[in-house]
């Protein structure tokens, strides 16, 4: 099992105000400068001094015999005393000699042109936003990003919404301390409406354009609902009480297929694109396969697929975006292994031991590219490049462990929440490459040129 507990008591009082940027205080790197000479370690005081003190005594004294005067040329040219200024200008180095023949390196040249890029990864956050309140829970999932660029995230009682687009925040509902709480948040394909739950085991749905609370979904669950998925209007919750319920926003009797595998805590869900497979994690250290067709309103639906591979809690659940049977799943910190599976057979494909907790899985929309957050010890994300699982990159900043991640709909940011109770934004996926498809050319009628026949 994964620690993960709060108390409610915590959240009467907030020391910051939510979702305000941080402005971190960054030491000058300028050293040993002055406020009219640029760089003091580039001259020569020694020579400077000299041309002040003996230099001029020359000029103070002009007879000097012949015989000493040619002498003190030649030892000006020998130590290099000749100089009418103390700062000189050099010449260019010559050029360097072309050892390779140009046609190869014209040649290499245009290669270089068709070859792709190397992307820079960012090892730093691009923002950072306080996140006061926030609760330390592995099991719980209190951080989504919706189709119409806004973020949810739920600090203790209250549910914060922040509009990517502008930067502002609002408060979209607080509950109480019987209610609260809040441990999920998902929002529903448009962007528009979004699904809480709620420590009391009840779910309200949300319209955030009006600030108006639609309904409350009850009597599915008998503890907590820490885990929910949407699937077009139907909502999947998940409890700790181990039960997955199917629930049609739409109608008075809102529960329409109930799920039963898990013997613990239900802590990850995640529909398929397609819409057809449900994949559910729980604390109980499995990993089930559910199929839309097979599933009954009136019996309990049997699991496509049990999986046992995991040796602690199975939170974290990602689909493949362009291999629509292939899911990735990350184990607590009793397993710390990414594992990948054909859900169409139940065949692990891999694993990769991180080393760490696994937190949060997301995959790269535009690139075959995984990103995952970790826990102790150094609560970083790190990006892996599929099917190899060579590390790309590793993005640290936070200080403890990173709980929660959410993707932009572009697909380029990274939102990532963290037990030190902030919110950073990460480039960690880069931005899609525009392809410009050439124009249709036109069509050209047969015997066009022949005047027709009216």
């Amino acid at each position: 099992m994964d620690a993960g507990s709060f108390s409610s008591s915590a959240f009467k009082t907030r020391s910051r105000f939510p979702l305000q940027e941080q402005f971190i205080q960054r030491k000058s790197s300028r050293e040993n400068l002055d406020r009219f000479i640029p760089n003091r370690s580039a001259m020569d005081f020694d020579y400077a001094h000299y041309m002040l003190t003996e230099g001029a005594k020359g000029k103070e004294n002009p007879v000097v015999s012949p015989s000493r005067e040619a002498y003190r040329k030649q030892l000006a040219e020998s130590l290099n005393l000749n100089r009418t200024r103390i700062l000189a200008f050099k010449n260019k180095p010559p050029a360097p000699v072309d050892l390779i023949p140009r046609e190869i390196t014209s040649m290499a040249h245009q290669q270089d042109k068709t070859a792709k890029p190397r992307r820079i990864i960012p090892q730093t956050s691009e923002r950072t936003l306080d996140a006061p309140d926030l609760v330390d829970d592995y099991y719980l999932n209190l951080l989504d990003w919706g189709s119409a660029n806004v973020l949810a995230i739920a600090l203790g009682n209250t549910v914060y919404l922040w509009d990517a687009s502008n930067g502002s925040t609002s408060e979209l509902v607080t509950v109480d301390d019987e209610s609260g709480p809040i441990t999920s948040v998902s929002w529903a394909p448009d962007g528009r409406h979004i699904a809480i739950g709620l420590n009391s085991s009840e779910v309200q749905l949300w319209d955030t354009t009006s600030d108006k609370q639609l309904r409350t979904l009850r009597g599915g669950h008998r503890q907590r609902v820490g885990s929910l998925a949407w699937n077009n209007h139907i909502l999947t919750t998940g409890g700790m009480d181990g039960k997955i319920i199917n629930n049609d926003v739409r109608i008075r009797s809102h529960i329409v297929e109930t799920y039963r595998g898990h013997e613990h805590e239900v802590c990850g869900l995640k529909w398929s694109p397609s819409g057809q497979q449900l994949a559910s994690g729980g604390n109980d250290n499995l990993l089930y396969i559910w199929d839309r067709s097979t599933s009954s309103s009136s019996s309990p639906t049997q699991w496509l697929h049990r999986l046992e591979d995991h040796t602690s809690a199975v939170k974290a659940l990602a689909w493949c975006p362009f291999q629509g049977n292939l899911l990735a799943s990350g184990g607590g910190s009793g397993d710390r292994c990414i594992k990948f599976w054909n859900t169409h057979t139940g065949a692990c494909l891999n694993s990769v031991d991180t080393g760490s907790q696994v937190c949060s899985l997301l995959w790269n929309k535009n690139e075959r590219e995984l990103l995952s957050s970790h826990g102790f010890s150094q609560n970083q994300l790190t990006l892996w490049k599929y099917p190899s699982m060579v590390k790309m990159g590793e993005l640290t900043g936070h200080t403890s462990r990173v709980l929660y991640m959410a993707q932009s709909p572009d697909g380029c940011t990274v939102a990532s929440a963290a037990a030190d109770e902030t919110l950073r934004f990460w480039n960690a996926f880069g931005t899609p490459e525009v392809v410009t498809k050439a124009a249709p050319k036109a069509r050209v009628e047969p015997f066009s040129h022949l005047s027709r026949i009216r």
